[in-house]
């Protein structure tokens, strides 16, 4: 698996409520139908744990969306990922994610799934900005006032 979609799945599990901390990594129930996912300390999905866009990446810059999409940097705003199972991500992608924004039944299933994951969303820790490898080892350091965080020595 990339780096760089470990590090969307550790950002997802850090800031998820529900999730908890493990000697592996996390567990954390999926965004829909609340099975329970796991996700290692190295940002590895394990057994059927997909990342969720919850606000579907194709729906970004498409105007019935905009009210969805506003105050998130991106797609990959920590506030607009979440761990769900393989099936209902699944079953999501080819449902109201297909249908697309316009479709009032599909914008209704994706504003009430925005509603979840907000209720569920807590600011990253700050070692989740430094990559998966930092958030594992604990080599973050808190931040000085004024002063980037520093890795331990």
């Amino acid at each position: 698996m990339r780096p760089a979609l470990r590090r969307l799945f550790l950002l997802a599990a850090s800031t998820d409520t529900k999730a908890a901390r493990t000697e592996e990594g996390f567990t954390a129930p999926c965004l829909h139908c609340r099975s329970t996912l796991a996700v290692r300390a190295d940002g590895e999905a394990l057994g059927n744990a997909t990342l969720e866009h919850v606000v579907p990446v194709s729906w970004f810059g498409k105007r019935p969306a905009t009210r969805l999409v506003a105050g998130l940097d991106g797609p990959d705003d920590a506030r607009n990922l979440a761990l769900a199972c393989r099936r209902c991500n699944h079953d999501k992608g080819t449902g109201p994610d297909a249908r697309g924004p316009a479709d009032a039944r599909a914008f209704e299933i994706v504003a009430r799934l925005v509603a979840t994951r907000l209720a569920r969303f807590e600011p990253p820790p700050p070692a989740t900005v430094e990559g998966p490898a930092a958030y594992e080892e604990g080599a973050m350091t808190n931040r000085e006032p004024g002063r980037s965080p520093r890795r331990k020595t």
